[in-house]
């Protein structure tokens, strides 16, 4: 295997791994109601069971709230799909990797902005900023490879 076909299995491997985290996450936010049932049945925090009282309360007598949150994941996983244009040709389509790494950043002022006025305490608006954080890892890597590929010859 050439260094330059290994590279692109590492690149794929990398994007893989991303594309999967994101989408996953994103289908995360379709069944709120349940899984904060089983988080609360879990464990014992004050403020899952307010998160908890509050989604009973939205989907027994507003459930067209929890409609945004099937939004939000529908986005996950468009956004995943945008990720594909990498698989095919990561070196054009490096934008992908860079506007990737851009609304990771833009998590952590929606966290320190939004958190507040929503009320949510400055703990969980942490864990909302370390998906951002987090995800931008992979993706400085990706963008790292694909960079070193660009240098290389194609022959």
């Amino acid at each position: 295997m050439s260094e330059r076909s290994a590279l692109e299995r590492r690149i794929r491997v990398w994007l893989v791994l991303f594309t999967v985290c994101l989408a996953l996450s994103g289908l995360t936010a379709f069944p709120l109601v349940s899984e904060l049932h089983w988080a609360n049945s879990l464990m014992a925090n004050d403020w899952l069971r307010r998160v908890g009282a509050g989604l009973d309360q939205a989907d027994a007598d507003y459930p067209f709230l929890l409609y945004g949150t099937d939004w939000l994941a529908f986005a996950h996983l468009v956004i995943a799909v945008f990720f594909y244009g990498v698989h095919r040709d990561p070196v054009r389509n490096i934008w992908i990797v860079e506007a990737g790494m851009i609304a990771c950043a833009g998590v952590i002022p929606l966290a320190l902005i939004c958190g507040p006025i929503r009320g949510i305490p400055f703990g969980w608006s942490l864990i909302d900023m370390s998906f951002g954080v987090f995800g931008v890892i992979p993706l400085l890597v990706l963008r790292r490879m694909i960079k070193r590929l660009e240098a290389m010859p194609t022959s």
